[in-house]
């Protein structure tokens, strides 16, 4: 793998992951097209942390606060009702929300992994999973925004954006977009819902890194990459943040529906090369 691949694979991941186009989709475009080479499963593990390092970035004041509030939670077990701990009442409700949301995106994507796998290897899938992506996008940025918080979160609101996320274990369908429009449409307002979809990330990416870190490393390290491995990482991180701050003033803007066109051309697009 060259420099200059690693620099657009980890460009296009950083950028992909968090705009609602779908990474995946645009990842097997972007190696079918160039005929960049499949980069191998040690370089997506890279790559997976460098967006992780994203989400870390911008939410960090977030995250901080969440992890002392899980610190809380066996003195609430325990019966410790003291300031300290209940002040963090609303934040151990948030942890609860996101386990159960991942909960069921784990349930499903074992479940049906096998499913999950076979799919990779059609383009025309990417392309008819960009359509869908276009249509749900269009369809949440059409709901009337509420004011709904996590405080008023129901936990069947947590296991509806569970579902939506595991719709973005298939190529061509976005994580981020998915779980933003699943969010919408259960009534959350903007700003909770992007809270909730990137936090979310957290344990998805995670999750996923770690199973491919466990195949990394039976594959073994190439040392002779370290200089696209770096890059990748650093220009997936970098990327990522710019794409995440983009993201979160368009859809305070209201223009979710605007990444629907363009899922639609790009899966037009893709089907149409595919015929031939």
């Amino acid at each position: 793998m060259s420099l200059l691949h690693a620099i657009i694979v980890g460009l296009v991941q950083g950028l992909t992951e968090f705009i609602p186009v779908s990474s995946s989709g645009h990842l097997v475009l972007t190696q079918h097209l160039l005929g960049i080479e499949q980069p191998g499963i040690t370089f997506e593990v890279i790559l997976h942390f460098g967006t992780l390092v994203s989400v870390f970035w911008v939410f960090w004041d977030d995250i901080i606060s969440l992890i002392k509030a899980a610190l809380t939670i066996p003195k609430v077990i325990f019966g410790n009702t003291s300031f300290d701990t209940m002040k963090y009442k609303n934040e151990r409700y948030f942890i609860f929300l996101l386990f159960l949301a991942t909960i069921v995106t784990g349930f499903i994507g074992l479940a049906f992994e096998d499913f999950f796998k076979e799919t990779y290897s059609s383009i025309k899938v990417v392309g008819v999973m960009l359509l869908l992506t276009g249509g749900i996008l269009f369809l949440a940025s059409s709901v009337r925004i509420k004011d709904k918080n996590i405080e008023k979160m129901k936990a069947r609101d947590s296991i509806f954006v569970g579902l939506f996320q595991s719709l973005a274990i298939l190529p061509g369908i976005s994580r981020s977009g998915s779980t933003i429009a699943g969010a919408l449409l259960t009534g959350l307002n903007r700003e909770t819902a992007i809270r909730f979809s990137f936090i979310l990330s957290i344990p998805a990416i995670l999750g996923a890194t770690l199973l491919e870190l466990f195949e990394a490393l039976q594959v073994g390290f190439d040392s002779s990459l370290i200089i696209p491995y770096i890059t990748g990482f650093i220009v997936a991180a970098i990327s990522g943040i710019i794409a995440i701050k983009w993201l979160v003033s368009v859809l305070n803007r209201g223009k979710l529906y605007y990444f629907s066109f363009y899922c639609w051309f790009v899966g037009i697009t893709v089907l149409v090369l595919a015929s031939f």
